[in-house]
C-alpha cells in the first residue's frame, strides 16, 4: 500500500492532486501486522542489545504474540479505553504491547525508560492508567508508586531477572487466537505526552487514523519507502512520538524489517557498525544524534554504509549538518517537522526536490501548513507569524487528556496553532525562527535562536550549542549562548571572544551572542530537545543573591 506514486517527479503537482481516503474503520494493529500474514514468515524486527545478543521477529511472530498477550490482558480486566503504559525500550515486547492493546480497543502510553520516578508518577496519575508493563529496571521504582496510584491496578515486569518475567509467563497462558475489536478510525489509540520544553508535560490523545496520516510524509521523507532490500532504523526512543509513529509503526506498515537495538546511550561508533551490520537504508535519526556522529573523524572511510534515505527532525537541522550529511553519508538529509498533536506535516525529498539548507520544507500531499496572525488570517511571503496547520486531517490529534481548554486555545479559525514561529518563503518552502517563547527581543529585533545554533556549529570548537534571551536593562535582551566544547578543546576568555566573532561575521552584529558560558551537557527532554526553559531558569538563578 502506497499513498505517493514512486515514478513522480514534482513535489508540488503531487501535493495539488492527492486527497485522502480514510475508511471509517481501522485498527493500527491490522493495518501494521495482520493484513501482512500472507507474508507471515517474512521478518519484521531484527533485535540486538548491548551485549550483542540478536535475534529477528516474523510478522507471524508478532501476530501469534500479541493475540496471546490480547488475551491475557482481557483476563485482568483490560477492555476498551483503558490506559496501558509501557515503560520499555526497544525490544520485541514494546511492539508485542502496543499491537495487543490496539486489538482490544484499549489505549496505548508509551513513557520513556528513562523517565525518573515523579515523571513516570505525574503520567501515570494524568492518565489513570490501569496498567503499566515495566521493564525490570524501573520495576521497583513503579510498584513503589502504586500504592499511591488507585487506577493502577496491574504492574507487568519484563526482563526483571531473577525476579522472574510476568510478560512472557502471562503470554504463554493466553490463548492463541483473539477477535480483534473493529475500532473506528477516529477511536483514540495512543495517549502521548508532550515533552514539556515550556511548562508541564500535556498528554495527546492520538486516534487510530493518524498512523495513515503519517504515510505521505515517511514515504516522501525517505525518499519513496519502501525499496526492494530496505531496511530501517533509529535510535530515537519507541515511547516518543519520533520513534513510534514515525519510525516503528511506519516501517511495519509497509512490510519491511525494523532494527531494534537496546543499547542504552548513544554511542556513535557502535550504531554505526549497527547500521553497517543490518544494511540499514532508511533512518529517523534526530539533529542531536547527528552532532554526536559528526563528531566522528573519520565516519565515511570506517564504516561502509548503505544509506540511501535520512530524516531528521525535533529540533531544527540547520544549514551545517546538512553540508555534513552531504560529505558523510553522501546524500541530502530530509528535514521533517511536526509535532506530538499534529505530526509528519512539512519537510522535504531530496529525490525529486532540492531542499534549501535551513529550511523545514514545505508541507507534504494531504496536509495544509501556513503562517498564520493573531486573528488566523495568513501571512503574505517573508513575514513572520506562527506556523499553523488545517484542523481537517488526519494527523490532528483528538485533544488534550482532561483538558479541553487546552485544545480549545490552540484553535483559531480551524487553524491549529503550534506556537512555532516562521515564515514562508516565495517559493512555499517554510522556515523555522523559534518557538514563541524562544524568540529573543533586542534592541528592537526580533530574533530566531536556530540561526545563532547553527552559525555557532560551525565553529570547530562547538560540539553543541543553545541560544537564549537574557534580560537586560539596556537591551531588553541580549543573546546568550550555551556552549559545549568538542573533544580537544578547552574554554578560556579567548576562545568565546572567536566564537562570538564567527557568528557576528556570518550573520549580522544584533545576532551574536553577547555573552557565551561554557556548559558541559545541555538540558534535553527524553526526545532530544534543548529544554531552553532550564537554560532560562538556570540565569534567573545565577542572578539571585548568593550566586
Amino acid at each position: 500500500m502506497r499513498f505517493i506514486d514512486p515514478s513522480a517527479t514534482d513535489f508540488d503537482e503531487i501535493r495539488s492532486q492527492f486527497r485522502w481516503s480514510i475508511p471509517q474503520k481501522l485498527n493500527i494493529a491490522h493495518q501494521v501486522c495482520e493484513r501482512h500474514q500472507v507474508r507471515a514468515q517474512q521478518v519484521a524486527v531484527y533485535y540486538e542489545n548491548a551485549a550483542g545478543q540478536r535475534a529477528s521477529y516474523s510478522f507471524a511472530d508478532l501476530k501469534s504474540y500479541s493475540d496471546r498477550f490480547a488475551n491475557a490482558l482481557r483476563a485482568l480486566g483490560i477492555g476498551p479505553g483503558d490506559r496501558v503504559a509501557i515503560v520499555l525500550p526497544q525490544t520485541i515486547e514494546t511492539i508485542v504491547a502496543h499491537l495487543a492493546i490496539h486489538k482490544l480497543g484499549a489505549i496505548s502510553l508509551p513513557l520513556a525508560i528513562l523517565f525518573g520516578p515523579e515523571a513516570l508518577e505525574y503520567r501515570l496519575r494524568d492518565s489513570g492508567a490501569r496498567a503499566a508493563i515495566v521493564h525490570g529496571s524501573r520495576y521497583d521504582d513503579i510498584k513503589s508508586l502504586q500504592p499511591e496510584l488507585s487506577d493502577l491496578q496491574t504492574v507487568i515486569g519484563c526482563r526483571c531477572g531473577a525476579a522472574g518475567d510476568e510478560f512472557w509467563n502471562l503470554l504463554e497462558q493466553g490463548a492463541d487466537a483473539f477477535t480483534m475489536l473493529q475500532t473506528g478510525a477516529d477511536d483514540p489509540a495512543c495517549l502521548i505526552y508532550t515533552s514539556g520544553t515550556t511548562g508541564p508535560p500535556k498528554g495527546a490523545l492520538v486516534a487510530h487514523r493518524a498512523v495513515l496520516g503519517n504515510f505521505t510524509g515517511f514515504e516522501m521523507s525517505q525518499n519513496f519507502f519502501p525499496q526492494t532490500g530496505d531496511v530501517f532504523w533509529t535510535p530515537a526512543d519507541w515511547a516518543w512520538t519520533g520513534g513510534l509513529w514515525d519510525a516503528l509503526l511506519p516501517a511495519l506498515n509497509y512490510g519491511m524489517p525494523i532494527v531494534a537495538f537496546e543499547g542504552g546511550g548513544f554511542d556513535a561508533e557502535r550504531v554505526c557498525r549497527l547500521m553497517q551490520d543490518y544494511a540499514v537504508t532508511n533512518a529517523f535519526i534526530p539533529p542531536t544524534a547527528l552532532k554526536m556522529l559528526r563528531a566522528l573523524p573519520d565516519l565515511k572511510s570506517s564504516f561502509d554504509l548503505k544509506l540511501r534515505a535520512v530524516m531528521s527532525a525535533g529540533e531544527q537541522v540547520g544549514e551545517e549538518l546538512i553540508h555534513w550529511g552531504r560529505d558523510a553519508f553522501d546524500l541530502t538529509i530530509n528535514e521533517m517537522w511536526g509535532q506530538t498533536e499534529f505530526n509528519y506535516i512539512v519537510g522535504n525529498c531530496s529525490a525529486i526536490m532540492t531542499p534549501k539548507p535551513g529550511s523545514m520544507g514545505k508541507p507534504y500531499p494531504g496536509h495544509r501548513v501556513d503562517v498564520i496572525d493573531e486573528a488566523g488570517n495568513v501571512m503574505e511571503d517573508g513575514e513572520e507569524g506562527e506556523l499553523a496547520a488545517w484542523c481537517d486531517d488526519p494527523v490532528m490529534f483528538l485533544g488534550y487528556w482532561n483538558n479541553e481548554q487546552a485544545t480549545r486555545d490552540k484553535i483559531t479559525a480551524n487553524w491549529f496553532r503550534t506556537g512555532d514561529v516562521g515564515y514562508r518563503d516565495e517559493d512555499g518552502f517554510l522556515w523555522f525562527v523559534g518557538r514563541k517563547d524562544d524568540v529573543i527581543s533586542s534592541a528592537g529585533y526580533r530574533i530566531g535562536p536556530g540561526e545563532i545554533e547553527d552559525s555557532l556549529l560551525k565553529h570547530p570548537a562547538v560540539l553543541q550549542a543553545a541560544v537564549i534571551g537574557k534580560p537586560d536593562e539596556l537591551r531588553g535582551q541580549i543573546v546568550k549562548a550555551f556552549v559545549v566544547l568538542s573533544e580537544g578543546h578547552e574554554e578560556s576568555p579567548e576562545l568565546a571572544s572567536e566564537i562570538q566573532q564567527s557568528v557576528r561575521e556570518r550573520l549580522s552584529a544584533h545576532e551574536y551572542p553577547r555573552e557565551v558560558e561554557f556548559i558541559d551537557s545541555l538540558p534535553m527532554t527524553t526526545t532530544g530537545k534543548v529544554r531552553r526553559i532550564d537554560l532560562r531558569a538556570r540565569e534567573t538563578e545565577q542572578d539571585q543573591p548568593g550566586h
